[in-house]
């Protein structure tokens, strides 16, 4: 029996090819029709996602949505928030422990719940012991056999860390996993830089026939100077909602309380936020060359008007450096 092996070089050919063709600027203008809406939250590592989602996650829960938070950052912050503090037990290390006990995981022992809110860390490999990406796929693993994909929920949100590259935490977007993509950032240019990289992720991917979509952004602390709303035009994404750099924000939120509720001055503001998030459709965005980004700020801030001034390799060699006679051959003038 012959087996039929495919040429690897014509499929690589044949994927870049792909991806250098140019997108379709048609953009499917409606919501997700699946009954569950998988999002995949994005954003530079302190930024505030886990503070936002927390909040988002449980004025939706206030709104009658059944919601399921998962922390796919392996500082497993997400949940603190929502737990006062508390932090829980995540899906790597708990799987570890029960696998070495010979016991099997259930999902009371990961998955915990608040005002309506059920949620859950993935975790990560302790520093030195593994890839934080690969954690992730692993984790996923372990939700699949859960019965992840039998679970009834309105929103499944899950929080990524922006500023890694690597295959895991491009996983919602790299398998369709997410129906669409909802970034957070501020602004300040190493938000807006890891935002960008976010959208340069969607596109590609979109490239290869992907079907993900970022539905907008989520700009916290905002201070007023514009720089996150111009970023969002530019990319041609929306802004959900701007949550402004406020001292009560930032105490409440320090000392682990939920805003995201009625019972506060800022409900009405994460009440808007979750109808954004709800009803955005997925959009193709425009990436911006790192020029561009630069061109979002002033250039004394950026440094973005600085001449590059090359080095010699007298520079390079410092106190070392000797001047060696030339070989080359100068003719005189005739």
């Amino acid at each position: 029996m012959t087996l039929d092996i495919p040429n690897l070089k014509d499929f690589d050919d044949r994927l870049r090819a792909e991806a250098a063709e140019a997108p379709s600027l048609e953009i499917p203008d409606q919501p997700p029709t699946k009954k569950t809406q998988i999002i995949a939250i994005y954003g530079k590592g302190g930024i505030g996602k886990s503070f936002t989602l927390a909040n988002l996650s449980h004025m939706m829960a206030e709104m009658g949505k059944r919601v399921l938070l998962i922390g796919c950052d392996p500082k497993s912050d997400t949940t603190s928030l929502l737990f006062g503090g508390k932090a829980c037990p995540t899906i790597i290390e708990t799987s570890t422990r029960k696998r070495l006990a010979g016991e099997e995981v259930k999902i009371g022992d990961v998955c915990f719940k608040r005002g309506g809110v059920f949620a859950m860390e993935l975790g990560g490999p302790e520093v030195g012991r593994g890839c934080g990406g690969r954690g992730i796929i692993h984790g996923f693993e372990l939700l699949e056999k859960l019965g992840f994909h039998d679970w009834d929920f309105d929103y499944v949100l899950l929080d990524f860390l922006g500023d890694v590259v690597c295959g895991g935490f491009g996983l919602p977007i790299a398998r369709d996993m997410a129906q669409k993509v909802i970034i957070v950032g501020s602004n300040d240019l190493q938000s807006l830089y890891v935002a960008n990289n976010v959208c340069s992720a969607v596109e590609y991917f979109r490239k290869l026939g992907g079907n993900v979509g970022v539905a907008g952004i989520v700009i916290n602390k905002d201070d007023g100077t514009g720089e996150a709303a111009a970023f969002a035009e530019a990319v041609g994404i929306p802004v959900l909602a701007a949550i402004p750099a406020d001292e009560d924000l930032r105490r409440k939120s320090a000392s682990y309380q939920i805003v995201g509720t009625h019972a506060t001055q800022w409900g009405a503001l994460f009440e808007e936020l979750a109808g954004n998030v709800a009803i955005a459709p997925p959009v193709r965005p425009r990436p911006l060359s790192q020029d561009g980004l630069l061109g979002l700020f002033d250039a004394e801030t950026t440094g973005s008007a600085f001449v590059l001034d090359p080095a010699t390799d007298a520079d390079m060699m410092g106190a070392k450096a000797l001047v060696k006679p030339s070989l080359e051959v100068v003719y005189d003038n005739v």
